[in-house]
């Protein structure tokens, strides 16, 4: 699949791009993309959730009135969690939600998400380049210049680039990473995906190991 290569204020450069039709061209695995986006979920979760049983509140263990005679239901001390402020039953615990997925399903997920952005034609290629200074307003007008602003992106770089992550990191709708960073959530998540020449040639590089 050949693409042209535009710079950043949105004009065609001349140049073509081969996108590899080993990971551009894919028939997609929908099954794939889901349990590598529920791994990458799962992952995001800190899992620090914890709630006290009876055996961990602080109070009292006597038995609050006798057995018999009341009326009432019998009840043992106050931290029963039947009261207020007793201990939770079956309350979470921390965890570990993550899980294990195979190299190879894995690359299969992120081929199917990138065929599915080639097939959309939702992939622009531009030509490698930096900003001068850190500011977000050098982001705004690239989107701006490549008609996308009011879209959801994804910037990926073939290595990591302060000026230009840092320029995009207050967008809401713009997220910039390395071609190693790649994974299957984010490429899904963006409406348009924006390559660099460098960073298709990593990629290619990447998923020939």
């Amino acid at each position: 699949m050949e693409v042209s290569v535009v710079n950043i204020s949105g004009k065609e450069t001349g140049a073509k791009v081969q996108l590899p039709e080993s990971i551009f061209g894919v028939e997609p695995n929908d099954h794939a993309i889901y349990l590598d986006v529920k791994q990458y979920l799962a992952n995001q979760r800190q899992g620090t959730h914890k709630s006290k049983q009876r055996n961990e509140i602080a109070g009292s263990t006597r038995k609050l009135y006798k057995q018999k005679g009341t009326g009432g239901a019998r009840a043992g001390n106050i931290k029963s969690p039947l009261f207020n402020g007793g201990g939770r039953v079956f309350g979470p615990q921390p965890r570990d939600y993550s899980f294990k997925l195979n190299k190879k399903l894995k690359q299969l997920a992120r081929k199917s998400a990138l065929s599915y952005k080639a097939k959309d034609n939702n992939i622009v290629v531009l030509e490698d380049f930096s900003f001068e200074t850190i500011k977000t307003k050098n982001y705004v007008k690239l989107v701006t210049d490549l008609n996308i602003a009011a879209e959801k992106t994804l910037l990926v770089l073939p290595a990591a680039n302060n000026n230009v992550y840092l320029s995009s990191r207050n967008l809401k709708k713009a997220k910039v990473i390395t071609a190693d960073q790649l994974n299957t959530y984010d490429v899904l998540n963006a409406t348009k995906l924006l390559l660099t020449a460098g960073s298709v040639k990593t990629l290619e590089e990447a998923f020939a190991r």
